[in-house]
């Protein structure tokens, strides 16, 4: 008998790093994951169900199930990224208006390890209420790569031109090291 792999939920917000989500699945599924992707609604235009759903074996998640309807499997660890403004503010503040953040809001503080790349502009990232928020989710052992060493916000207006190189294997290393899993 084998032992189950462990189980990864990629929560994908909507911004443009989030057409490249394929490309953090494929590298979680060589590490040993098994993945299964939630989206915030507003990530839906960016994906492609049908490839990620190949890709996972499972169906992409972005709303509540029905009563008798399959249902996620508990994740050993959970991955947000790109995590967007509101995503990020709404999950501090504990709202869980979409399926993504009911999972986030549900799991976190409740010792699964969660790690968060924020993909915001530098204008964002300024605000005070994101500050406080990534220093909220940092309080309940969210870890949050923003800053050096990690991902550093992008000017106003100029997110098309930091698409390229997000920093997927960042993630999945904090992952590890978190975890001791799929290192």
């Amino acid at each position: 008998m084998t032992a189950e792999k462990p189980v990864l939920s990629v929560v994908a917000c909507g911004a443009g790093p989030a057409a490249e989500i394929g490309a953090l699945v494929k590298q979680a599924l060589d590490r040993g994951w098994t993945v299964q992707v939630i989206a915030t609604p507003s990530a839906l235009p960016f994906l492609d169900p049908a490839e990620l759903e190949q890709l996972t074996g499972a169906p992409l998640r972005s709303q509540y199930s029905t009563p008798g309807a399959p249902r996620s499997r508990v994740p050993d660890a959970i991955l947000v990224a790109p995590a967007t403004f509101n995503t990020i503010n709404q999950w501090a503040l504990g709202l869980s208006g979409t399926y993504a953040l009911g999972v986030l809001a549900e799991q976190t503080g409740m010792g699964i390890p969660v790690v968060a790349i924020p993909f915001v502009s530098d204008a964002l990232a300024s605000r005070p209420p994101f500050r406080r928020s990534i220093s909220a989710l940092r309080a309940e052992g969210v870890s949050v790569l923003l800053g050096p060493g990690a991902i550093v916000p992008h000017p106003a207006r100029t997110e098309d031109d930091h698409l390229a190189g997000f920093p997927w294997q960042l993630a999945l290393d904090e992952l590890s090291a978190m975890t001791g899993l799929c290192e």
